[in-house]
């Protein structure tokens, strides 16, 4: 297990992970063939776990880290089967609020990329990596406030389900015309509508219902192995 314990460079290389994950997203967009997907795929899952990375600063703590954000990939997966109602983005936001913003980038862009296998790989994997990722990673940043708020952590549930559907639509663009053309953007968008609208209220939902009681789990594992 990889340790880095100056914090100078710990910061360093965040922002590092943080430029080169959407400049590979967006440069294999533009560039890659049709099945080439699967290499920015690979790079962006790498990149996500050195990102993670940056936040170990003991062994121990870091492979008990490690190991709970493993169990919440495994219920953002599991929760993606249900229908009309996808647990990822709250999950994510939940892990990060209470294990850290590199810890809920993990957990959207593993979930991504390892529930495909079943729902179907594609050039859009990455982008569903990106959006998932950095809704985390923003949560962590904010994470006292939507703590301390329970509208303040419902709306950025909200936000966030528009925000990935924004994203997403970058993708629908790229992939249909060389470059990002505001008329094709903003169509795809209002396309796009009903589906940004369900799955906004879908996390409303979730995380009125379960925030709290998968955050007190979270803060008992914290006290518990000292993460």
């Amino acid at each position: 297990m990889i340790v880095i314990r100056n914090e100078k460079l710990r910061r360093m290389m965040k922002i590092a992970f943080l430029f080169l994950i959407p400049a590979v997203i967006v440069i294999g967009a533009l560039i890659s063939e049709e099945k080439s997907y699967a290499p920015v795929s690979l790079a962006v899952t790498v990149l996500a776990l050195g990102l993670f990375l940056c936040g170990f600063e003991q062994k121990k703590i870091g492979t008990r880290r490690l190991v709970t954000v493993a169990v919440m990939v495994a219920l953002s997966v599991v929760g993606r089967f249900i229908p009309l109602f996808k647990p990822i983005t709250a999950l994510t936001i939940i892990t990060a609020i209470y294990i850290g913003g590199e810890a809920g980038f993990l957990v959207g862009s593993l979930s991504a990329v390892i529930s495909n296998f079943y729902f179907g790989q594609g050039p859009w994997t990455p982008f569903q990596m990106l959006a998932w990722g950095m809704i985390g990673l923003l949560a962590g940043l904010f994470a006292k406030q939507l703590k301390a708020s329970r509208i303040v952590l419902v709306l950025y549930g909200v936000l966030s389900g528009a925000a990935f559907s924004v994203v997403m639509d970058i993708w629908t663009v790229l992939w249909y015309n060389e470059g990002l053309v505001w008329e094709l953007y903003s169509a795809a968008i209002v396309a796009a509508l009903p589906h940004t609208i369900l799955y906004a209220v879908s996390n409303m939902i979730f995380l009125m219902l379960f925030a709290k009681p998968f955050g007190e789990k979270l803060e008992r594992v914290k006290k518990k192995y000292g993460i």
